[in-house]
């Protein structure tokens, strides 16, 4: 018998439209959004350039949802201090393209912000070896990052039921949230792998019913107990 687990649903603003983005969070906040993602890129270590922390900064004037900043950018402990102070209540960076992880986990640490490290689907699980146990969440990416409404890779699911048996083993409480691709059709195998938060963007912003899309991925991690 498997007890329901609490499924949190974050909304990459990358998938909005961007020309009303004060529309694009009240109907976040309105949907039952748990949480706002906001995706930075460089043009370097992805092809495009979004957010800066000026944008950051002003989303979080607008709304009451924590913020979680995903920084898909080189040399990403340079920027940590500016989306800090912009408002961030979580921070992601990539393994791929950080030399001292260590330090930068523990820099956004010390300063009262959850620290998480992603994982684009070429990454293996054993390259987080040595700091799986001072992240506040693993950030799994479906898709190879830069671009929204891409499909989802299937074999990147794997990573997620590997997360989960280590947080198990190793007693440890991180949280797992997938990027890319997550929707109504692929969310209860996600779940079902272990994941914690699905973030979601074109799924929810194209849909004609954004609350019901909510509502479809929380209830993803709700299971039917059978006799």
């Amino acid at each position: 018998m498997k007890s329901n687990k609490n499924i949190l649903v974050s909304a990459s603003v990358l998938g909005a439209d961007l020309t009303a983005v004060r529309d694009a969070v009240s109907l976040c906040e309105k949907s039952g959004i748990d949480v706002l993602h906001i995706d930075v890129m460089d043009g370097h270590f992805v092809p495009q350039i979004t957010f800066g922390n000026k944008f950051t900064s002003d989303i979080k004037k607008i709304t009451h949802l924590p913020l979680d900043v995903h920084l898909m950018v080189n040399s990403p402990s340079i920027f940590i201090d500016d989306y800090i102070t912009a408002g961030a209540d979580s921070i992601s960076f990539h393994i791929e393209n950080d030399i001292h992880i260590n330090r930068t986990l523990n820099s956004i640490k010390e300063k009262g912000v959850k620290a998480g490290i992603c994982l684009v689907p070429s990454t293996p699980v054993s390259a987080l070896s040595e700091i799986i146990d001072i992240v506040d969440f693993i950030q799994v990416m479906t898709v190879n990052p830069g671009f929204s409404g891409q499909k989802m890779i299937l074999s990147c699911i794997k990573k997620i039921g590997e997360l989960d048996k280590l947080r198990e083993i190793k007693d440890l409480n991180y949280k797992i949230l997938v990027d890319g691709g997550v929707n109504r059709d692929t969310a209860g195998m996600l779940v079902d792998a272990g994941a914690d938060v699905l973030i979601t963007a074109s799924a929810f912003f194209n849909s004609k019913n954004p609350a019901e899309e909510v509502l479809i991925l929380k209830n993803s991690g709700r299971k039917q107990i059978s006799g």
